[in-house]
């Protein structure tokens, strides 16, 4: 398959320190991300980045600050959740050797590690590089992970296979200068029907496979997102042709780039720019900006994708054990069959996405013996195994449950979804994994009858930010607190009718009360006893609850909400039984930003500049051409917010620039800096616009820094800008 990353060139690289086995890692990018990662850690260490400065460079490398000080979360980047047996078998022993011996398998298809010291984390890296893995913009202000149905290229619905669509996105965006460091972060999903079963509707992208007038394409839906504000993505396109969607795609995220908000973090997401400007306008916008995307088409080959081999028989499918009465229902709730005439797909429930590392191996071994060397993780926590053969299904099964990984349930209300919480995030505010356990336990004593039960999806987020994915469930709760006297009481908001309906309709669910955690376990049995005593002719739950709408469900979940008889246990979190609960909010780590002096933002421009030669003496027009717009945009803040001006968007930059500084005669070479930065959007990238525009731009970053260098002989000192002042 054509790989469409705009920066696939090799740097030349120096290193501070040597790093055994780099010749192991056939990818020199990783090596050149290995590199960078350990020498900007020993800088970080002897002083020489300061530590806001340093968090971002770590975040957009993997490495996410945890709750617990001197430690940290290495999250994994695994497009498509997929991994082979070999892959799967190193992550494990990464897991054993550098964290706790767990593998925490997240909504977003990924893959976290616990507890990390940040001296290990080139070692991970390393090694994940080893077997073709690797961290890059895992977190931070970037493109994430890329995710996509579990079962595309099995799904008896698909119209084709979107998976090599899904990683050529990937590719194209992994270290592109243009989303390295964004406003916000940006999140992609690729669903491979229109029975979404990747949530499309609530990312910032999702691409929905079709076929017309036997083309292949995408409906592409933008601006959806979770959160404290949820929103539905809005339709772009019904229909873009397949070689369209790249370009597409890279000229939203130019817009976005360019006049999404950096300022105020909770207003930095897509979705907030769509809705302020409205989808026509910013379409337009996104026709403006094409200009400057390096091809108009990018085609995609996939006809070199190939599905992971099927296995042949083998004497380990052999066995005289008995499978009993559980086979029939975990063959009826984790097993289908796929488009590939008598084949089948077998879903493995995690309990709450973690699996020991000693377990993922065996797994990984039981995998590659009966089924298909492609293990994909699911967007509820879990892994599907593909290309399994009916012969091969019992003694899989066997296999299966000698590791307890043949719980019946895959995807229905018993397989809770549930974020780490306050296990380990500094953003947790109640305990969602003790939660999660106690709602398992009820549901496996007094509703066992549900297993098979996939229309209602619980799932629960520590706190508003929806990382548990509780605003597309069924039955959702989120993190909270009530204030009660002089006390707090850890306390879980219920959203309810969220979720995907089994003909593919879409909802994001409402918040209906907020109710002392150790009393949801009560509201769910309320709820759960209601639907099933009172629905009518087989309803689905949101079917039941949209006909009685929320006030209903207000009223039936009130008499838990009332504080008066809350005693000592109430104040107490789930997993915490010792100790009362006191509220401890960290800050979290989705985005960084610094606390500079504004020589060295100016620096950062001359960084963009060298980053621009680079780029340009190894052909790469397009990145010579963004980085040479970066370092005005950042030059041009350094002098604003030297004059406490305020910066939250690249184009409020520019515009201001041109009033306080081209307009009042203090830059003198260009009348319209607007229109001198606003080239990039208006030429085709060339060789000869790059060369030009970056020329452009060198003069303009030494003409700024020489008024800085004025500045400071009037004023004698530099002067330090707070983080929240200007993250554009």
């Amino acid at each position: 398959m054509r790989n469409t990353s705009k920066g696939l060139f090799h740097f030349k690289t120096t290193s501070k320190m040597s790093i055994d086995n780099l010749h192991q890692i056939p990818d020199p990018r990783n090596v050149r991300d290995i590199i960078d990662l350990r020498n900007k850690i020993e800088s970080f260490k002897k002083g020489e980045i300061d530590a806001e400065r340093f968090k971002h460079f770590r975040l957009t490398r993997g490495v996410y600050g945890q709750r617990q000080q001197g430690v940290h979360m290495f999250r994994t980047k695994l497009p498509i959740g997929k991994l082979t047996a070999r892959q799967l078998t190193a992550l494990a022993d990464i897991s054993e050797k550098y964290a706790t011996g767990n593998l925490h398998l997240t909504t977003r298809q990924n893959v976290q590690f616990h507890y990390v010291k940040l001296d290990d984390s080139t070692a991970i890296w390393r090694e994940m590089a080893a077997v073709g893995l690797n961290a890059r913009e895992a977190c931070g202000n970037t493109v994430r992970n890329v995710t996509a149905s579990a079962n595309a290229g099995i799904d008896p619905h698909e119209p084709f296979d979107i998976s090599p669509y899904a990683i050529a996105l990937y590719e194209h965006f992994l270290r592109n200068p243009i989303c390295q460091e964004m406003g916000r972060k940006i999140k992609i999903a690729f669903s491979s029907s229109d029975f979404d079963t990747a949530y499309t509707y609530f990312h910032d992208f999702g691409f929905i496979p079709k076929i017309q007038d036997g083309k292949r394409g995408f409906k592409i839906v933008i601006g959806g997102g979770l959160g404290a504000q949820s929103m539905v993505a809005q339709t772009a396109h019904e229909f873009i042709e397949e070689d369209k969607f790249l370009p597409f795609t890279e000229a939203v995220i130019r817009v976005f780039d360019r006049l999404g908000e950096r300022e105020k973090r909770f207003k930095a997401r897509m979705k907030f720019l769509l809705k302020d400007l409205g989808l026509e306008e910013f379409l337009r916008l996104v026709g403006i900006e094409s200009t400057a995307v390096a091809k108009d088409s990018i085609p995609v080959n996939h006809e070199s994708w190939k599905e992971a081999e099927t296995p042949s028989p083998s004497p380990a499918w052999i066995t005289t054990e008995t499978t009993g009465a559980d086979f029939d229902r975990w063959k009826t709730a984790n097993v289908f069959a796929q488009k590939q005439s008598g084949l089948f797909g077998v879903q493995i429930k995690l309990k709450l996405g973690n699996i020991s590392a000693e377990t993922a191996r065996q797994f990984a071994a039981i995998a590659k013996t009966f089924a298909a060397d492609d293990i994909r993780l699911t967007v509820n926590q879990g892994f599907l195994l593909r290309h399994v053969r009916p012969e091969a299904l019992a003694p899989l099964y066997l296999a299966l449950k000698k590791l307890n990984l043949a719980d019946v349930g895959f995807g229905s209300i018993a397989d809770i979804t549930a974020c780490p919480g306050t296990d380990t995030c500094n953003l947790g505010v109640t305990n969602s994994t003790g939660l999660a356990t106690k709602l398992d336990e009820v549901l496996a004593t007094e509703h066992p009858d549900l297993l098979l039960e996939k229309d209602i999806q619980i799932k629960i987020s520590g706190c508003m930010n929806s990382c548990g994915q509780h605003m597309a469930a069924q039955i959702g709760f989120h993190g909270s607190s009530i204030k009660v006297g002089g006390k707090v009481a850890p306390a879980m908001q219920v959203v309810l009718g969220g979720g995907i309906e089994p003909n593919g309709k879409t909802y994001i669910g409402d918040k209906v009360i907020k109710l002392p955690t150790k009393r949801i376990p009560d509201a769910l049995r309320l709820v759960v006893d209601d639907f099933l005593a009172n629905r009518n002719n087989g309803q689905t739950f949101n079917e039941y609850y949209y006909d009685h709408e929320k006030s209903f469900f207000y009223d039936l979940l009130k008499p838990l909400a009332d504080t008066a008889s809350l005693n000592d246990e109430d104040f107490k979190d789930w997993g915490n039984a010792a100790e009362e609960y006191v509220q401890a909010i960290g800050v979290g780590e989705c985005a960084g930003a610094a606390v500079d002096v504004i020589a060295t933002i100016l620096n950062d421009a001359n960084i963009r500049l060298d980053e621009a030669g680079l780029y340009l003496a190894n052909s790469n027009w397009e990145g010579a051409i963004y980085n040479a717009y970066s370092a005005m945009v950042i030059a041009a803040k350094a002098l604003l917010l030297a004059d406490d001006v305020r910066c939250n968007t690249h184009q409020k930059i520019i515009e201001d620039f041109q009033q306080h500084y081209v307009a009042t005669g203090q830059i003198t070479s260009t009348a319209d800096f607007v229109g001198l930065v606003s080239a990039i959007n208006k030429n085709e990238p060339t060789e000869d616009f790059a060369r030009d525009y970056l020329a452009i731009s060198k003069a303009f970053y030494k003409e700024t820094s020489q008024l800085r260098s004025a500045q400071l002989a009037e004023v004698g000192e530099d002067k330090a800008v707070i983080a929240d002042f200007y993250r554009a």
